[in-house]
């Protein structure tokens, strides 16, 4: 029997591999062979939903609520979004305006699916996360990589838009807190982003899925300077539901017809389990909870900054934010990815290199995650400091 293979589209080319994905699973043999890895890769809490979310879940499927919601999702989760806004960042949004998605991936998938045409160019900062401009690509645009250091905390300023901003460039996309390097675009700049942007008549859109996780300034999000600025959120990593897929997208008005449109025909509607489940979160029980893990996370980003420094990592910009430390690892390697997969292969941790976040830090840096136990933490640093001892006998 012949074999034809279709030609594929050729926006694939434009789609790397994810090299996170690629030493998980190189960890997963080692774990096969018995050896114990420490994951520091993956950005996944390693908590699970608060005890009143699971409740609440199990709830909803004894109840037999388990049937299509609204494109948009349920109105009961709008409105506790819209009333979360009103009391962590004291700003008002319309429940109208928010939508319920299948996650982050699917607030970004059907942003870009309304806003990037073919040849649309979308400025980002280099490093930033790797299916950003991925889902840019899989819409024939193009994202801009504008290579961004420690002095701007590996985040764009208005100076940055302003000077590549060209004739096909249609938007920014953001993140704050940023994965790879859990650092926050000061509010005042960002304010100026967003005012270029406007006065270009481009889109912004900030991804602030990890904007529960700030630490070390007051609770501000990105609508609060306007209407016409679009946010992406979850319930992945701040509400420690990662395999949920639940999400939300908030857009102007203007925008909610076009992508529940999208949002019909692609999804249908975001998983009513998790939906459900989602309302829970909001209940002083739960938020009670999930407070009390922001401060372990805080704890643990405070021992492991230093612990990285003493081993030789230089660490530039404090994390501010996430659960992630971009680290220089130039003193001890001048090729990141090699470093990774020995540390892997030899002291059995797992660290990310640059090659995913873009191409001015691929060689040099290192994502170190922190979303595990702060004993898993105490060992890593411990192994780490006989594998570097070796390496420089």
């Amino acid at each position: 029997m012949s074999s034809h293979l279709t030609q594929l589209a050729s926006r694939l080319d434009n789609i790397a591999p994810f090299h996170v994905m690629e030493l998980a699973k190189m960890a997963a043999e080692l774990e096969r062979q018995g050896r114990h890895i420490i994951h520091m890769g993956i950005g996944e809490p390693d908590f699970t939903a608060a005890p009143s979310v699971l409740a609440a879940a199990a709830q909803a499927m004894a109840d037999g609520r388990m049937q299509y919601t609204s494109a948009t999702g349920l109105p009961e989760l709008r409105a506790a979004i819209a009333a979360h806004y009103r009391d962590m960042y004291g700003v008002d949004v319309a429940p109208s305006r928010i939508i319920i998605t299948a996650g982050a991936s699917g607030a970004l998938l059907l942003a870009c699916a309304a806003l990037v045409e073919k040849g649309a160019e979308v400025l980002m900062s280099d490093p930033s996360y790797p299916c950003n401009r991925h889902f840019v690509a899989a819409f024939d645009g193009s994202a801009k990589m504008i290579a961004s250091g420690p002095e701007h905390r590996f985040q764009l300023s208005a100076d940055m838009v302003q000077q590549n901003w060209g004739e096909q460039t249609r938007g920014v996309l953001l993140a704050s807190p940023s994965n790879p390097t859990g650092t926050s675009i000061d509010e005042d700049e960002l304010r100026k982003i967003v005012e270029v942007v406007r006065g270009k008549q481009g889109f912004t859109i900030v991804d602030e899925i990890y904007h529960g996780l700030r630490y070390d300034a007051a609770p501000f999000s990105a609508l609060s300077l306007g209407d016409d600025v679009i946010v992406i959120n979850s319930f992945s990593k701040y509400f420690n539901m990662t395999g949920w897929r639940l999400g939300w997208l908030v857009v102007p008005e203007t925008l909610v017809p076009p992508i529940e449109k999208l949002a019909q025909n692609l999804f249908i509607c975001a998983s009513s389990l998790a939906q459900h489940a989602g309302l829970a979160c909001f209940a002083p029980a739960a938020m009670t909870v999930y407070e009390a893990r922001k401060a372990e996370f805080k704890r643990r980003r405070d021992y492991i900054v230093p612990a990285l420094e003493e081993l030789g990592f230089k660490v530039p910009v404090m994390p501010d934010g996430a659960f992630y430390v971009y680290a220089d690892c130039s003193a001890l390697s001048d090729d990141a990815d090699e470093l990774t997969i020995a540390m892997l292969n030899e002291a059995g941790v797992v660290m990310v290199p640059g090659l995913d976040f873009g191409p001015s830090t691929a060689h040099r840096y290192v994502r170190i995650s922190y979303a595990t136990s702060m004993e898993n933490l105490q060992e890593a640093i411990a192994r780490l400091r006989i594998f570097l001892s070796g390496r420089t006998q």
